[in-house]
């Protein structure tokens, strides 16, 4: 047998092997972005940290995290990394996904939350209560807002669909930089005075809302038949592991009240399905 062969025969085993192990029983394995407020950190504070030890406990598991900033490659490096020494996947949940997520299984959703208008009280905004009401202003205060724009999302489509472009400040949705993340970024902008107002995804939102007690107005947008902005959140597994999606799901149910009195003390912005606040 040539090296070669012998190789792939190695190589198509190891793949094999990868394929049909799942999850654990030992512990509840979790990935996480180590700095991503109010989501999730090493402190255990984030809302999906909260959660997962919720599940844990009811489970009588230990919670083990496999910490990665969430970024280009993050399912790769800890959801679908194989340890063969062990025979484990490093972890075995995300926490949160956006559901029918394409890289991974979802449970059923567990929230949905919305993109709001965010701007800090007493700025001379006060008057804003629905994005549309930014229109209303007069043209002179149109042309000087600064409205912080990301390289994606609908927030972006909004600002550009409304004429408004040029008052764009552009932001990239990933920093760069492990220390920061969005939340973060946007609450130092607001801090030095170099935006006025963004339109971002709920849960980012309600850092800033929340570390400025009483300073920020957060407006639902509403989503309309040609631009969406509100969308339910779920739990990502790997695809093989359909036992472990079940009991995720029923855990799910068993703990929706719970799991909403996390997320509202968090002022996680939550909605119907027809976007709606509950």
């Amino acid at each position: 047998m040539t090296k070669a062969l012998l190789h792939s025969l190695i190589a198509g085993l190891l793949f094999s092997t990868t394929f049909l192990v799942t999850a654990k029983e030992s512990a509840f394995k979790v990935c996480a972005d180590p700095v991503n407020p109010p989501v999730s950190n090493k402190a255990g504070k984030g809302f999906e940290n909260e959660i997962a030890s919720l599940f844990a406990n009811q489970r009588d598991q230990k919670i083990e995290y496999t910490w990665f900033p969430q970024r280009i490659g993050f399912i790769r490096n800890t959801l679908k990394s194989y340890n063969p020494e062990t025979e484990e996947f490093k972890c075995d949940v995300v926490v949160g996904v956006p559901t029918g997520y394409e890289l991974t299984a979802t449970t059923k959703p567990y929230y949905r939350s919305t993109y709001v208008l965010l701007y800090p009280k007493n700025k001379g905004w006060d008057n804003i209560k629905t994005a549309e009401d930014i229109m209303q202003l007069s043209e002179s205060q149109r042309e000087n807002i600064r409205i912080a724009m990301f390289d994606r999302g609908p927030g972006t489509t909004w600002v550009i669909n409304h004429g408004l472009i040029d008052q764009g400040i552009p932001y990239q949705t990933m920093t760069g930089d492990g220390s920061l993340n969005t939340s973060m970024m946007i609450d130092e902008e607001f801090a030095k005075d170099k935006i006025d107002m963004a339109i971002l995804w709920g849960p980012t939102a309600a850092y800033v809302y929340t570390v400025n007690p009483g300073k920020f107005a957060m407006i639902p947008m509403q989503s309309t038949a040609k631009l969406k902005f509100d969308f339910p959140m779920s739990m990502g597994v790997r695809r093989q592991d359909k036992k472990f999606l079940n009991q995720l799901n029923q855990l799910i149910d068993k703990n929706q009240t719970a799991i909403t009195e996390i997320l509202r003390s968090h002022n996680i912005p939550l909605v119907d399905d027809k976007g709606q606040l509950l």
